[in-house]
């Protein structure tokens, strides 16, 4: 059985909508919960199937955990760690569950993981995450398809990375609190989940500065100096941004709730060009409209704080309708522009070379069925199929669940045309009536 989404496009999305916790910052706070002994609750926890791995991947090192979804809290205690194999069948689900290498080995002196292998947006190596973890003293193989880490004791160094890897910073920060002395990575990842983690990691006990630049430092401690904390997750940015776009994209008026602006500096500036209205209410809320065709502009994605990569498609989707043309250039991934093919079943005009995509914007596009690839080009046709007129479906929705959490209750919520069912079973208006009248209950 196949889940879909139907979506009826054409219609300007108004009302409020509340940002979850930021996916790609509880992650690694999970993983980080392991470095001390006891039981540490983490809050604002989305529910997310990223996050149903990664406590999978932790429950399997024989660490407790509950998960109180009602609540959004997840409960590790890492008093005793009985295994310290991260297996294939996990790490290969989720990318991000790698990070538990450099947890693993600096609290437990050894660690097997699994190469998370291959990426559909495209190729994100870990040689960056190895050569850190030997420059701290760590004796490093692989076999099999497992990094076979051990390290009677880190020491402290310098690390340059010869890119600014978000994995790689994260993996090397824990790796380096129980290091012996003073670690600097240099040409650190500069985004919100690294600060995010650096406070989570310093509320535990642990010496890190410097996160959100590109030098940040950490003094080693010693596994006694660390203790379980109480901690709430940022906002999800990406979450953010998303339905911004898409109230953006259909010419509507919404509010967006626990959000941090500081975060969206660059992709604001950007909406602005496109001829949108963002306004602050309070610090932690935005109001954002637009009743024009959009304007064309120009998008580079960059590392933080630079325009971000996880947002292009869905800027993509909304420039497909531009009052002229666009250029996209993708300098971070090489496949990600997936969605573009799908965008042009729309009825989008858009030429890709190698990582540039031309996008001429059209009068409209118009309902098909299409496929979400990955996390955010299944955004991307989802912003598509609001602005469309008629009907669209979207499949492959395990994408977007990986990312999103209640997506097509929070966009039903804000008047949109949309509802998820098995396409084994018929759909009828009543269908998506009946989700409209049980939003409340559901959020």
């Amino acid at each position: 059985m196949v889940e879909k989404l139907k979506i009826v496009g054409s219609n300007a999305l108004h009302g409020e909508v509340s940002i979850s916790g930021a996916k790609n910052a509880v992650l690694k706070l999970m993983a980080a919960a392991i470095l001390a002994k006891g039981e540490t609750v983490i809050h604002n926890v989305p529910e997310l199937t990223d996050v149903n791995i990664m406590l999978r991947v932790i429950e399997g090192l024989g660490v407790k955990t509950v998960h109180n979804k009602a609540a959004k809290t997840v409960s590790i205690d890492a008093t005793d760690i009985t295994n310290i194999t991260a297996k294939y069948e996990l790490v290969s689900k989720m990318r991000a569950s790698f990070i538990i290498l450099g947890a693993l080995v600096t609290r437990c002196k050894e660690a097997v993981v699994a190469l998370p292998g291959g990426c559909a947006i495209g190729e994100r190596r870990v040689d960056f995450h190895i050569k850190g973890l030997e420059s701290l003293g760590a004796e490093i193989k692989i076999e099999n398809g497992y990094v076979h880490a051990k390290a009677e004791k880190l020491v402290g160094t310098d690390i340059y990375l010869d890119i600014p890897s978000v994995g790689a910073t994260e993996n090397l920060m824990l790796a380096a609190i129980l290091a012996e002395g003073a670690t600097r990575i240099q040409n650190a990842a500069q985004e919100p989940e690294i600060v995010d983690l650096a406070n989570f990691l310093n509320a535990m006990g642990a010496d890190v500065s410097g996160a959100g630049t590109s030098e940040i430092v950490i003094n080693g401690v010693t596994q006694d100096d660390l203790h379980p904390i109480e901690y709430t997750t940022i906002p999800d940015r990406i979450e953010a941004g998303t339905y911004m776009a898409a109230i953006i994209a259909t010419r509507g008026k919404g509010i967006i709730k626990n959000v941090l602006p500081s975060h969206l500096t660059f992709y604001n500036s950007k909406l602005i060009k496109m001829g949108a209205n963002i306004k602050l209410i309070e610090p932690t809320i935005l109001e954002v409209s637009c009743n024009q065709r959009l304007n064309p502009v120009n998008i580079v994605t960059q590392p933080y704080p630079g325009f971000p990569t996880d947002l292009q498609a869905l800027a993509m989707a909304m420039l497909t309708t531009a009052d002229g043309v666009s250029i996209i250039t993708e300098s971070l991934y090489e496949n990600r522009f997936m969605q573009v093919p799908e965008l042009r079943r729309m009825g989008a005009d858009i030429h890709q070379e190698r990582n540039h995509a031309l996008v001429r914007g059209v009068d409209k596009l118009t309902g098909a069925n299409v496929k979400a690839s990955d996390l955010r080009a299944g955004a991307s046709l989802i912003i598509a199929a609001l602005m469309a007129e008629g009907e669209s479906e979207i499949e492959a929705l395990h994408h977007i669940d990986r990312g999103y959490e209640l997506f097509e209750t929070k966009f039903a919520n804000l008047g949109a045309n949309i509802v998820r069912y098995n396409d084994e079973k018929d759909i009828s208006d009543s269908s998506v009536t009946n989700v409209k009248e049980n939003i409340n209950a559901s959020i």
